[in-house]
């Protein structure tokens, strides 16, 4: 039985964060391995429910780096989705994009968004009222056969409303997203560094979701302060397998909805067994727990403690970035860009341009409409980069100064092999064009949001970092997420980055080949 926890026990979160860091968090097994015979089923699949076949997804043809960039807010008009283009957002944001035939595995589908290992441990649940082609009711997303299962038939927005401290957005919504977790389905291979990897591949996927809504100009936002338990009841989960992470808010309604705290009836839903094989993990549960919030009073105040862009003093000379003129934007539409995308295992080594490189970080930096930042082109999150090879811009370590929209020089030099170390040894960063870490100061980051502030943090980044994903392959070039030595990354780009923290690791070049998706 784990004790109760709250959320400003801090100690908490440190504990896991330096208990799994790479190489050798005292956190993780240094014997375990992974068997690919454990694979759990990447399909939840409920039994005896009602199956709703989803409609032909409605296109926006809308260029991607437009929809990365622009996150539409709420307004008291109404914005109101229907079902084809609920269907699109749920298909692009985690729908099967292509099937590969591997001769060690067999037939393996892959997702609209990366995942770690391929695991797939994202589920999505959708909260609506009656929508145009869809009744109101809770549902949860199956991509291998694109359908709905039905949990509960009716409006209950509501609970959502109440659990998240009455959001004026998730008032104004007209259908909720729910994005979950399933523990076992990552930590079978990953161990107690999966609950990093939930929002990594959660936020990644809610990049999609953000630009697919974006395409539709339907107003979304990120909301990750709600009381854990309302949100997990209502869903019918068993919170010791799977556990909510993060809500989107989708559409405008000019009526908004008043938040209610209602009698909800357990269900205990069957559903198939994901596996033969479970990989249970009490710090994994202890770091969850600690980090949860317990009423909608609770929320507020949390939601008031937001985080700012410090505007650094530049110690040394800084380089303006340069994104390509608007007509000359690649005019990639979002859904092909996403139906193309995998994680790049070879790049080629060549150099990509500074106006590539400025293009990519301008629109994937820019606005994230979300309940833990004021305002929506603050952040939590710090650009720090090694570039190897980017005509126009000399090798070496930068920062990416949001404030001065530049990259500021922090070392000279040819850092291939350094690159090739901080990540996790593999060839990859020292033969991409540019290594980026996405960092945050996890003491200020923790000093205002408490142990929730490390999932708002990991969120950001990954989210963050699937635009980088977007945006490099709207350019035609290649881009792969990876694991990272924590320590070192902080060592090598200090004194700038002293006291921060890597959330994620995106690298970006010319693909070389082998294109598929699973990261380390």
């Amino acid at each position: 039985m784990i004790k109760i926890m709250n959320n400003s026990e801090i100690e908490i979160a440190w504990q896991y964060h330096n208990g799994t860091k790479h190489p050798l968090g005292f956190l993780m097994n240094p014997l375990h391995s992974y068997n690919s015979v454990n694979r759990p089923n990447p399909f939840k699949k409920y039994r005896n429910v009602p199956k709703i076949k989803m409609p032909k997804c409605s296109k926006t043809n809308c260029p991607v780096l437009k929809t990365i960039s622009l996150n539409v807010k709420s307004n008291s008009s109404n914005n109101i989705p229907d079902f084809p283009n609920l269907s699109s957002i749920l298909y692009y944001s985690s729908g099967i994009t292509k099937t590969i035939n591997f001769s060690n595995h067999g037939k393996m589908d892959f997702r609209a968004a990366s995942c770690t290992g391929a695991l797939y441990h994202i589920e999505i649940y959708v909260v609506c009222k009656d929508i145009k082609g869809l009744n109101a009711g809770i549902y949860h997303f199956d991509p291998k056969e694109m359908n709905l299962a039905l949990i509960r038939k009716g409006d209950f927005r509501s609970v959502l409303i109440s659990a998240c401290g009455e959001d004026t957005d998730m008032r104004r919504a007209t259908l909720i997203l729910v994005y979950t977790d399933i523990f076992t389905k990552n930590s079978v291979k990953y161990q107690t560094r999966e609950y990093r990897h939930a929002f990594w591949d959660c936020g990644t996927v809610i990049a999609n979701t953000l630009a697919v809504c974006s395409g539709h100009n339907l107003p979304a936002k990120v909301v990750m302060g709600f009381v854990d338990k309302s949100v997990n009841y209502l869903l019918d989960l068993d919170e010791k397998k799977e556990v909510s992470l993060a809500l989107v808010p989708i559409g405008t309604s000019k009526k908004e909805t008043v938040g209610k705290q209602i009698e909800i009836t357990k269900l205990n839903l069957k559903t198939d067994p994901l596996s033969s094989y479970d990989f249970d993990d009490p710090e994994i549960e202890k770091i969850h727990k600690a980090s949860t919030l317990t009423t909608p009073n609770e929320v507020r105040k949390w939601s008031e403690k937001t985080i700012e862009i410090e505007m650094l003093p530049a110690r040394t000379k800084y380089t303006t970035i340069r994104p390509l003129p608007e007509e000359s934007l690649p005019q990639n539409a979002v859904e092909s860009v996403i139906k193309s995308r995998g994680s790049t295992r070879i790049f080629s080594r060549e150099s990509i341009s500074f106006e590539q490189l400025s293009t990519i970080i301008h629109y994937s930096t820019r606005r994230l409409y979300a309940d833990f930042l004021p305002q929506d082109n603050d952040s939590q999150i710090d650009l720090y980069l090694i570039i190897n090879n980017v005509e126009g811009i000399k090798q070496g370590s930068y920062f990416y100064d949001r404030k001065r929209n530049s990259l500021q020089l922090l070392k000279q030099g040819n850092f291939r092999e350094r690159a090739r170390h901080l990540g996790l040894d593999q060839d990859l960063p020292a033969d991409g064009s540019v290594s980026v870490f996405l960092m945050t100061n996890l003491p200020k980051v923790f000093d205002r949001l408490g142990n929730r502030g490390y999932r708002t943090a990991q969120m950001e980044a990954s989210i963050i970092g699937g635009k980088f994903y977007l945006s490099s392959f709207a350019h035609g070039l290649g881009a792969t997420g990876l694991t990272f030595y924590d320590d070192s990354v902080t060592e090598f780009f200090s004194p700038h980055a002293q006291n921060k923290n890597t959330m994620f690791m995106v690298i970006i070049g010319k693909r070389g080949g082998g294109l598929f998706d699973t990261r380390l």
